[in-house]
C-alpha cells in the first residue's frame, strides 16, 4: 500500500521538489500552502506522515503542530529554516518525532521520513481499539463497523473515544466534558444527549435497543466492553 504523505509548505518550487523526489520513491504527496489548509486537510483524511514547515504565512508551525498532536498520533517531520535550537526543542516537545534544517538534500528527507514511518507502525497495534465488529482508529480518527467507515463529526469521534477509553465505566457528562476539554466543544453543555444519538445511528445495529453506548439512566453512559 502506498503511504500517504501530507506537505505542509509555503514555498511552492521547494514543495513541487519534494513531491516529484517522495512521489519517485512510491510516496503518494498531497501539499497543503498554508498551516490552515494543512490542518483542514488533516482532519478530512488519514495520512501516513505529515512534512511540516515552521514558517508559515498564516500561523506558527510549532501551533500546527500543536494542533495536530491533539487530535492524531500521526509522525511529524518539521522542517526549519530558523537557526533558533529552541524552536526545535519546543517542537519535539510538542510532539513531533524529528526535524530537518533547510537547505536539506532530498535523500536525507527521505530517509527520516521512512524511519518516522518505521517508528509509527511500531505503534499502530496501540492506536487501534477493537470491540468485536467495531474499530476505533485514533491515529486515523476513524470509526469501523466490519471494516466500513463510519460517518462522525470530530466532536463526535472525540465523544465516542472518550467512552470506549473508558469501558465499562459509567461516564457521567460532567465527566465527559472534564476528558474533552482540550477540544472546543462547547456545544456538548446543551447537546451531549445529541451528540450521543448520532453517534448511535453510526454505530449500533438498532438504535432502539443499543448494545454498544448505553444509557444508565440518572448516571451517564457506559461503553460495553464485551461486543459482538
Amino acid at each position: 500500500m502506498t503511504d500517504r504523505i501530507l506537505l505542509i509548505e509555503d514555498d511552492t518550487r521547494l514543495a513541487e521538489m519534494v513531491r516529484d523526489y517522495l512521489g519517485g520513491a512510491g510516496f503518494h504527496v498531497e501539499r497543503a500552502g498554508t498551516g490552515g489548509a494543512g490542518l483542514a486537510l488533516q482532519a478530512r483524511n488519514a495520512f501516513d506522515a505529515i512534512i511540516l514547515d515552521l514558517m508559515l504565512p498564516d500561523m506558527d508551525g510549532l501551533d500546527v503542530c500543536r494542533q495536530i498532536r491533539l487530535r492524531a498520533n500521526v509522525p511529524i517531520l518539521m522542517l526549519t529554516a530558523r537557526g533558533d535550537a529552541m524552536d526545535r526543542v519546543i517542537g519535539l516537545e510538542l510532539g513531533a518525532d524529528d526535524y530537518l534544517p533547510k537547505p536539506f538534500e532530498p535523500r536525507e528527507l527521505l530517509a527520516r521520513l521512512r524511519a518516522v514511518l518505521r517508528r509509527g507502525q511500531g505503534s499502530a497495534d496501540a492506536d487501534l481499539l477493537r470491540f468485536g465488529r467495531l474499530e476505533i482508529d485514533r491515529g486515523a480518527r476513524e470509526v469501523r463497523l466490519d471494516g466500513e467507515a463510519r460517518a462522525l463529526t470530530s466532536h463526535q469521534f472525540a465523544l465516542l473515544l472518550a467512552l470506549a477509553e473508558h469501558a465499562g465505566r459509567v461516564m457521567s457528562r460532567d465527566a465527559l466534558m472534564e476528558l474533552l476539554k482540550a477540544h472546543p466543544l462547547e456545544a456538548f453543555d446543551r447537546s451531549i444527549d445529541v451528540h450521543i444519538s448520532r453517534i448511535r445511528a453510526a454505530i449500533e445495529d438498532d438504535v432502539k435497543k443499543p448494545r454498544r453506548v448505553i444509557t444508565v439512566r440518572g448516571a451517564g453512559y457506559v461503553f460495553a466492553k464485551a461486543q459482538d
